[in-house]
């Protein structure tokens, strides 16, 4: 059963994500801000995957993609993008900070579960 971590402050779309992931058999854990998810990290714990919101208050899932790249521990971390903005440079930017895939809100499980699996396979070498 993969862990998968939720970044979101919709508190509703959260946990609509969270549902599909439960019904993907994933273990989920959820977060309202970055700076929660942070703080997890900086305990040596990290998820499986981790699905991130773009557009949040004080510190955006962009701000954290690049943070996390930067880290050995967490440079392989398989990361999906979410957010309702889909143009050209919100998704190049997301992907040239190591983003591994993007979906637009609102997601389908389908897309969700594609969007995983591009992620996932992007680092299953490593």
């Amino acid at each position: 059963m993969k862990d998968i971590w939720t970044v979101d402050d919709d508190e509703e779309m959260s946990h609509a994500i969270g549902l599909m992931l439960k019904m993907l058999d994933c273990d989920v854990t959820s977060f309202h801000n970055v700076r929660s998810a942070a703080q997890l990290f900086a305990s040596g714990r990290k998820p499986d995957l981790l699905i991130l919101d773009i557009n949040m208050p004080e510190v955006t899932g962009l701000d954290m993609v690049e943070f996390l790249r930067r880290r050995p521990e967490t440079k392989h971390l398989p990361i999906v993008m979410l957010s309702s903005e889909a143009t050209d440079i919100m998704v190049d930017k997301a992907m040239e900070l190591g983003a591994d895939s993007y979906v637009m809100k609102p997601v389908s499980i389908e897309e969700l579960e594609k969007a995983m699996s591009t992620a996932f396979y992007r680092h299953l070498n490593s």
